[in-house]
């Protein structure tokens, strides 16, 4: 079997051989790129498994780029930075990223981190079991061919998009707190600071399958409780 491949972008390169050193060491075949340009350039040349991604380079944003990213490919990116505030990550996740670790960090935690998401990568791809198209007015998701048609138009999800979606599509006018969908989605025990997470995730959901992102009407807020699925909007 061919190895997975990660590639890292920092533009720092002590980063790159440090992190290199780890991940070749389980296996894993490493590209990497010190900007934006080169990044791109290898993501559309090789299949990526995983990315890791500085949040400041110096021809781009990291944020940018991973919006730019995002139109390419849809696997896991994991932002590494020396920035530590909430609201730095709630940024980095609303731009598409799976998750975020703040520098200096240790080997063993990035390739923990790098397992975890591949781990959940390759089920995201190999899950067929639950099969049986899902339809509400313009909107149908299919489980087992990961589609979402909105509208008549194929919409592009990231794996954990399309399971948020698919768990309020499955059951329509039920409330989810924030922490639920986390636990259930994840499949991890909630901690504090995971509602964040789920705000960006339904916010960029609304921006992928609503006509007006700014007053939904598929995904409904319930002010103070959690969030829904309108099968009636």
């Amino acid at each position: 079997m061919e190895p997975e491949k990660i590639l890292i972008i920092d533009d720092e390169k002590e980063i790159i051989d440090f992190i290199s050193a780890y991940l070749k060491q389980e296996g894993y075949l490493v590209f990497s790129a010190s900007c934006g340009e080169d990044a791109l350039r290898i993501i559309k040349k090789e299949d990526i498994s995983l990315v890791i991604l500085d949040i400041m380079l110096p021809d781009i944003e990291g944020t940018d780029l991973c919006l730019n990213l995002r139109k390419v490919s849809d696997c896991p990116i994991i932002f590494a930075s020396c920035k530590s505030n909430d609201i730095d990550k709630v940024i980095a996740l609303g731009a598409g990223g799976d998750d975020y670790i703040t520098k200096p960090f240790s080997g063993i935690e990035i390739v923990a981190r790098v397992k975890a998401h591949l781990r959940r990568s390759r089920m995201f791809e190999e899950k067929k079991s639950e099969s049986g198209i899902i339809s509400y007015s313009n909107i149908s998701i299919h489980p087992d061919s990961y589609e979402v048609i909105c509208d008549n138009r194929q919409i592009v999800l990231t794996a954990k998009e399309f399971d948020i979606l698919l768990l309020l599509m499955r059951n329509p006018k039920r409330v989810y707190s924030a922490n639920q969908i986390y636990e259930l989605v994840w499949k991890e025990h909630s901690l504090d600071g995971d509602f964040r997470t789920i705000i960006v995730y339904i916010r960029n959901i609304r921006k992928k399958i609503e006509p007006d992102p700014s007053h939904p009407q598929y995904i409904l807020t319930v002010r103070g409780v959690g969030y829904k699925f309108n099968s009636n909007p």
